[in-house]
């Protein structure tokens, strides 16, 4: 789970699949105090990829500085360089994206902010359905069908 900032524009390709992929890199903030009491603050990259679905909400809907939060697995690869060299790269494999914030004054100059999707929730997930799982001992079952991530509360919760 990361929270933070695309670093650039978001890459699209159309792979000879037809599948659709789209990779960016993402900046995460950290503050902290130092033994001396100052603020520190540490930025870490993250290179993001995303599959399918989720590949077009972000190569349309995207830019470099949007805020986002995302859930996904960590994946290493292998490959050989050009000089023969064998290199590792981590990457995130994107399954849930959520869109923060508003429209992002990075736009290029001339052009109007991308306007939300028709319907837009602000979560794009990598899959389509969910399996359906029992209720845990205490929680009723909502009513109708159940929104992806959704919680009851517990039946006997005091203030």
């Amino acid at each position: 789970m990361l929270l933070g900032n695309l670093a650039a524009e978001p890459e699209y390709k159309i792979l000879n699949s037809n599948t659709t992929v789209a990779t960016v890199s993402m900046a995460t903030n950290e503050s902290y105090k130092d033994a001396q009491g100052n603020t520190q603050d540490k930025t870490e990259w993250h290179k993001l990829v995303f599959w399918s679905k989720l590949a077009d909400v972000v190569h349309q809907y995207l830019h470099k500085g949007s805020q986002v939060y995302v859930e996904g697995k960590l994946r290493t690869r292998d490959y050989t360089d050009q000089s023969g060299q064998k290199k590792y790269v981590t990457e995130i494999q994107v399954t849930e994206l959520i869109m923060l914030g508003g429209a992002q004054s990075t736009q290029p100059q001339g052009q109007y902010p991308q306007q939300q999707p028709q319907g837009y929730t602000g979560v794009y997930t990598q899959q389509q359905s969910y399996p359906q799982q029992q209720p845990q001992q205490g929680y009723s079952q909502p009513q109708g069908q159940p929104q992806p991530g959704y919680m009851p509360p517990p039946q006997n919760m005091q203030r």
